[in-house]
């Protein structure tokens, strides 16, 4: 374990950027290939075939949340247990673990099979649209079991302070998902389904090279006897995931909410909203690594009993997020219409146009309103580091009711734009609420030390 990165001793600041660096380029690699994979759609296919990625877009994101959610919420016991330096504990938790990923996993992809059709008339999909949209969508939810296969064995490297294998293995589907793009829509002209295809065999890949790594480490390689069901260990680790996963899901119903409505305006509005949602990964790129980062970071030190360390690291974590979000969307301002650009092309010059200018302002809106986001994930994170996942949940749920009342005001007065007020009003409400609860709970759960700056 001697590669990995103790985050009980040290410098915080210098702790969380050595772990997250690692994260962000991996993140920025995925990122790059969501962005290449709807390039490619949106180029390759056309401008209705982007408008489809668009009208399924939430419905995709919410069962990946919950994948997320799930995974996240599991390696919580993983890093509490190697702060506490107890192997034999950290095993059994990786056996039950991966037990609950592989049913958890079956029966998101039978929920989803089989559900899909009511959830896309429950989003309104014009007809033009409904069968690229519903062949991409079967496509990625059957691939749901290695969507979490990477997801379990990434956030158990995490969680040890290994950032270093998710970055190469994200590297590696980065560049094996591009080139199966162009061979899938340049080549073999399988369309909008061969890009959801392309995304899931580089998946595999990834599980596959974090899943090489945790063989290859003796305290992380756990036996059949760890995988015999331990109800209430069980019942513990889906008390720490539920609520993460609950939250993707809260926020994904105000998400389609939203894109019920969106689904109503014209294709080249369509267009440019989902252009921008593609590009809303590099825009969180940061505040996801800081937060797998500060999970890490309160995780073991919670585990080691060192509050201390807690709370001088949070301050640091906090700085060192804002700056970074300052600057991300200043460069979104400034470099973000011809990025936008990258996604749009059609025969009509002023559709293109349209949907360029669509998604611009929509860039721009949530660019101004970054630093919430980016408080929004640290607090969030180091709450759930110290076990405390429902936080997620809550927060979400205030999410959801700022979306549905933007896209109700919407759908009455019409103004399209005006959508745009669905995501920074979520994120306001949400950091609002989030700053509140976590420093009551602090006070009321956290026992008082001298703090020592270390």
């Amino acid at each position: 374990m001697e590669k990995n990165l103790n985050m009980t001793q040290g410098r915080p600041l210098r702790l969380l950027v050595l772990f997250a660096l690692p994260l962000m380029f991996g993140n920025a690699f995925q990122q790059l290939y969501t962005v290449v994979d709807t390039a490619i759609v949106g180029r390759g296919v056309g401008m209705d075939a982007l408008a489809a990625l668009g009208t399924v877009d939430w419905l995709n994101w919410m069962m990946l949340g919950v994948v997320t959610g799930y995974t996240q919420g599991f390696s919580v016991l993983v890093a509490q247990k190697f702060g506490e330096g107890d192997i034999r504990g950290m095993k059994k938790m990786l056996g039950q673990s991966a037990v609950l990923s592989v049913i958890i996993s079956l029966i998101g992809v039978l929920i989803m099979q089989t559900g899909l059709p009511l959830f896309m008339a429950l989003l309104r999909v014009p007809e033009k649209l409904y069968d690229m949209g519903a062949l991409y969508s079967r496509i990625l939810m059957g691939g749901l079991p290695v969507v979490i296969f990477y997801n379990y064995t990434s956030s158990v490297l995490r969680a040890i302070g290994d950032s270093k294998t998710p970055l190469i293995a994200m590297v590696a589907a980065a560049l094996t998902n591009i080139i199966l793009d162009c061979l899938a829509v340049f080549v073999l002209r399988w369309g909008i389904g061969g890009a959801a295809a392309a995304t899931v065999l580089a998946q595999c890949l990834a599980g596959a090279i974090c899943a090489r790594k945790m063989w290859k480490t003796p305290e992380l390689r756990f036996s059949r006897e760890h995988l015999a069901l331990d109800w209430p260990l069980c019942g513990k680790l889906m008390k720490l995931g539920t609520p993460i996963a609950a939250k993707s899901i809260i926020i994904s119903v105000g998400g389609m909410a939203v894109q019920t409505i969106v689904n109503g305006f014209d294709i080249s509005f369509i267009a440019g909203y989902t252009a921008t949602n593609k590009l809303y990964g590099l825009l969180e790129i940061c505040a996801l690594s800081y937060g797998y980062a500060v999970t890490t970071y309160v995780g073991q030190n919670y585990g080691a009993a060192k509050y201390d360390r807690i709370r001088y690291g949070m301050r640091s974590a906090l700085w060192l997020s804002i700056a970074t979000s300052v600057v991300i969307g200043v460069a979104m301002i400034l470099l973000g219409r011809p990025v936008v650009r990258l996604f749009i092309t059609s025969d009509v010059a002023s559709l293109a146009l349209a949907a360029e200018n669509t998604g611009y302002i929509y860039l721009c809106a949530m660019s101004i309103f970054l630093p919430v986001l980016y408080i929004i994930y640290i607090y969030q994170s180091a709450l759930q580091g110290m076990g405390n996942s429902m936080i997620s949940m809550l927060a979400g749920a205030l999410e959801l009711v700022a979306r549905i009342g933007v896209a109700w005001l919407v759908s009455i007065i019409g103004y399209e734009y005006g959508i745009f007020g669905a995501e920074i009003g979520a994120w306001v409400i949400a950091a609002i609420y989030t700053l509140i609860y976590y420093h009551r709970w602090m006070k009321k759960n956290m026992p008082q030390t001298a703090e020592k700056k270390i």
